[in-house]
Order: C-alpha cells, then structure tokens, then sequence
C-alpha cells in the first residue's frame, strides 16, 4: 500500500512539473495528429525497432538451442567450451558489444555504411540473448523427468534420437513462455542502437522532438508505444503459460513459467539451480 502511494505522489508530482513547463499544451501534443510526423519520424523508427528484434529474436533461438544443448554433451570439452562461450557472452554489457562491432565493422568495412548500425544492433543482442536463451534450453530439458530418458535408452534410442524425438519437443513446448518473455528484453534493448545511430523508436522521437521542439512529449508517445508492444508479448506469455498449464494437468510435460528464469543472472551463477 505505501508502494503504491508512494509511486502516485511521484506521478502527481512529476505531472505537476511537466505541466508547469508548457508540456501538455496543445501546441506540443498538436504534431502526432499529422499523418506527416508519424510518416517521417514515428513510423520509420517502429519499424527499425521491429526489424531489429525480429531478427535478432530468430538467430538467437537459433544459436539458443545450439549452445543450450551443446551444453547438455556427454564429451566435457564439448560441454566446457561451449559454457564458457555462452558464460562469457552474458558477461558483456550489450551496449559495449554494439559499440564495439560498429566501430570493428566501420574499421573494416564489413557491411555496408547503410547496414552498419542494423548489423552491430542485431549481432549483439544475438549474442548476448542466445546465451540466455542457451540457458532457459538447457533448464528446460533437465525439467524433464529422468524417466523418459532412462525409458528411451532401454528401447534402443540413440542420444540424438532421444534428444530429437522426445526431449526437445517437450522442452520446447516447456520454455515457450519463458522463451517469449525474453523477447520482450530483446525488444527493449534495440533501444540501445540509439547510441550508434541507429534509427529506432527512440531516436526517432528524439529527432520528432528537436524538430517540433516537444521532446517530453515526443518521448511520452514513445514510451506509450514500447510499453504497448511489451505489454503485448508479456499478455502471449501468460496466455502461453496458462494453456501449458492446463495441459500439463490433463497430462502434459513439465513447464517453465516465463518468471522462473533469471534472464539478467550475474555470469557464473547455475540459472537451473532453484
């Protein structure tokens, strides 16, 4: 209860100062009701920010279930390099990583001076979520009852067999929710391609503002948005995870509710140990 009046005294407070400020007059909130500033500014940047985390959401599930079984391996140097890739991959800061790959791929002029930004954006938030994502597969396939492995061997399966036919089925249908709960991290961190140029939603409402000189409004459309495409996959991962559940008790697999994992877990620490 105090949270949550604490958390509307600040909201009242920070309204009362915008508003003494001119932000919510109507010559300000006038220019989103032109076709041309959403066609020019609002627009283009929703569509880099969807660009980005589709792509980076597609190769990361890749890699994701590449690493989170390579992981898993019965041969240790297998396992070991790929924890240590997946562990040093969670231990750079995302935004150091992109600076890095604009400036490395500027400097050898790896990708066109048009899909620089896009590139060091996407390859990332693949690398960094990819070792997450290694992570949720890996703790979805050892949620798995060990009898199902122990029954596959005595038929005769091989361990890709096993892996192929009957764990990562289930596993998949396990880790869905947690799975499309980082993908609303993914979204949220194409913000970061700000601070090399790239034109997200936050840039764009940046350049809207400098140009209509209503940058907190600008900013407030902005934050709208993103908290209604967040919002939007946060409600598919709760609707994922109940239809799972109901499943499970009607007798599904085991599965992960997209809260179980600890998406930003400090490098080294065992995510699958709870």
């Amino acid at each position: 209860m105090l949270v949550v009046l604490a958390l509307a005294v600040f909201g009242w407070l920070l309204f009362d100062a915008f508003a003494e400020q001119g932000q919510f007059t109507a010559a300000k909130w006038k220019p989103f009701l032109e076709a041309g500033v959403w066609e020019t500014y609002l627009l283009p940047g929703l569509r880099g920010t969807l660009t980005a985390a589709a792509i980076s959401i597609v190769f990361a599930l890749i890699f994701g279930m590449i690493f989170g079984i390579l992981r898993l391996s019965d041969h240790r140097w297998i396992r070991w390099t790929a924890g240590a890739i997946v562990e040093l991959a969670r231990a750079i800061p995302v935004l150091i990583l992109m600076i890095f790959l604009f400036a490395v791929f500027g400097e050898y002029k790896i990708f066109r001076s048009d899909d620089l930004a896009l590139a060091a954006v996407v390859i990332a938030l693949v690398i960094y979520n990819a070792s997450v994502i290694a992570e949720i597969v890996r703790a979805g396939i050892r949620s798995l009852p060990k009898g199902q492995t122990e029954a596959a061997v005595a038929l005769g399966l091989r361990k890709t067999q096993l892996m192929r036919l009957i764990l990562l089925p289930q596993a998949i249908t396990a880790m869905l929710p947690a799975l499309v709960s980082q993908m609303v991290v993914v979204l949220k961190d194409t913000a970061l391609g700000y601070q090399i140029t790239y034109v997200e939603l936050v840039r764009a409402g940046q350049q809207e503002g400098a140009s209509q000189q209503n940058t907190i409004p600008a900013l407030m459309v902005v934050a709208l948005i993103m908290i209604s495409l967040n919002l939007a996959l946060t409600f598919l991962a709760t609707t994922l995870e109940k239809r799972l559940r109901s499943r499970r008790k009607k007798g599904g697999g085991t599965v992960l509710a997209a809260d179980s994992i600890v998406t930003d877990a400090a490098p080294g620490v065992d995510i699958t140990k709870n």
